[in-house]
């Protein structure tokens, strides 16, 4: 069956327009015919049939019937070649806001929802957290990690995430995370699109055997390559394991995403690192560095010079807003640091940044839902972002920008592409952000990945 939704407002576009999706491809995107004609095609006729939808109003075509379904231009069928037979789906989505699918570039699956297992995490610091997750990870089976993970991810799909990105410890003599992960990817490939980062949460040449792990994750099928530079235990340590990374990910043809320079140092620069391996290899568009929180405390002097690197190297960023403003700053007394990478500056400067949720109910983080739509909010005031270009513009954090990251052909609402798109519940995502409008759809290559029917409200006031 093909699904014409009409009506819609592709991200922010001041101006309707009609989806047809066709073999799980957009097959044509048309300007919405706001005419009456088109108005009255929306209404029941003989031989169709019409049933509610959360994302509008919805007329099927029966294929022993002899009306045709309106296209965006008024003519008798849906396209060239159309057919009554072909079974056509209508939704008039009556002007919410369609987006490309969200994508979440930094989670860790691996670790969700064991907050208090085996006990809080008091101070709130990073470093509790991996204390407390060390312990944790001790008790790990197979079915333990999909079980939590499949909540999880569960949880993201109902907030219009279909991509994933997910480290994962490998610091762990069995790598039964990983093994899990990778069985629960190949389990989600249809639904969701998970890639998974090797993550030596102990550290490379820091761990026992960290290096030989690392080199068993390669083999195992990991997406990504990861390391913890700031977590070594010297600075030598610290540019030793970004050389190794570096080079298995070379080895491997994998991408690179490094938990980098996560720390209130200002004496933390592994970043120079990764970004001088990256532009001599001329690969940055295939490398992150995720956090980069001490990047808040450089002198201004150092950003500058860094900057320029940057640049040169074209690497991407990903700012986790809410965590990283809950755990930092823990040492601080007043005035106490936000603990937020430069997100403007980085993306003034026209590198690409997106943001993550990087921890749901588990030790770095006791709460979060998987709802990147707050995360965004969250990240514009932590970051100051509220001119009205920044807001309007900011759904590309969590879309657009998290694609560049995660390195997606072929994402994006267009013609050829895969129909993979949201329905909010709302007319333009400025409103979807102040109003908390719902996903009220989701479209995975053109079926139905998930639908909510819209709360209805009674007000006594």
């Amino acid at each position: 069956m093909s699904t014409l939704l009409k009506n819609v407002r592709i991200e922010n576009d001041a101006h309707l327009s009609n989806i047809l999706v066709r073999d799980g491809k957009i097959a044509r995107i048309t300007a919405a015919d706001d005419s009456p004609a088109s108005s009255a095609a929306n209404a029941p006729q003989d031989g169709t049939a019409t049933k509610n939808s959360p994302s509008g109003n919805t007329t099927v075509e029966s294929p022993s019937g002899n009306a045709s379904v309106e296209s965006p231009s008024g003519n008798a069928s849906v396209d060239e070649g159309a057919t009554v037979a072909e079974g056509v789906e209508v939704r008039d989505c009556g002007g919410r806001l369609v987006l490309p699918p969200i994508v979440e570039s930094h989670v860790h699956l691996d670790a969700t929802m064991t907050e208090g297992d085996p006990h809080p995490n008091e101070s709130g610091t990073l470093f509790e957290g991996i204390e407390i997750w060390s312990k944790r990870k001790q008790r790990l089976t197979a079915e333990d990690v999909k079980e939590r993970a499949l909540r999880a991810i569960r949880q993201q799909v109902r907030f219009g995430v279909q991509f994933v990105r997910s480290h994962v410890d490998v610091t762990d003599p069995n790598l039964t995370a990983l093994r899990a992960l990778l069985e629960l990817r190949e389990q989600l490939r249809d639904q969701v699109t998970l890639q998974l980062v090797a993550f030596p949460q102990e550290g490379i040449d820091s761990f026992p055997n960290g290096r030989a792990l690392m080199r068993e994750a390669a083999q195992m099928g990991v997406d990504a390559i990861g390391a913890i530079p700031h977590f070594e235990f010297t600075r030598e340590y610290s540019v030793s394991s970004l050389n190794f990374a570096f080079e298995l990910a070379q080895e491997f043809g994998l991408l690179m995403d490094v938990h980098c320079d996560e720390i209130d140092d200002e004496a933390s620069r592994g970043l120079e690192t990764l970004a001088t391996r990256a532009y001599e290899a001329g690969v940055g568009a295939r490398v992150t560095a995720s956090h980069t929180t001490a990047m808040h405390s450089y002198n201004n002097a150092y950003f500058v010079k860094l900057l320029r690197l940057l640049q040169l190297s074209g690497i991407n960023f990903v700012s986790n807003p809410m965590v990283n403003t809950h755990l930092q700053g823990r040492l601080d007394t007043y005035p106490k640091r936000r603990g937020v990478t430069r997100v403007p500056e980085l993306t003034e400067a026209g590198l690409n940044v997106s943001f993550g949720q990087d921890d749901i109910v588990d030790p770095w983080n006791p709460l979060g839902t998987g709802s990147l739509r707050d995360v965004t909010l969250f990240g514009l005031y932590v970051t100051q972002m509220m001119g009205a270009a920044q807001i309007d513009g900011s759904y590309r954090f969590i879309t657009h920008n998290g694609a560049r990251t995660l390195n997606l052909e072929g994402y994006g609402i267009a013609e050829g592409n895969d129909a993979n798109f949201i329905v909010l519940g709302a007319r333009s995502w400025r409103e979807a952000l102040a109003f908390h409008a719902p996903v009220v759809a989701s479209y995975r290559r053109g079926r139905l990945l998930f639908e909510s029917t819209e709360p209805d409200r009674q007000w006594h006031m």
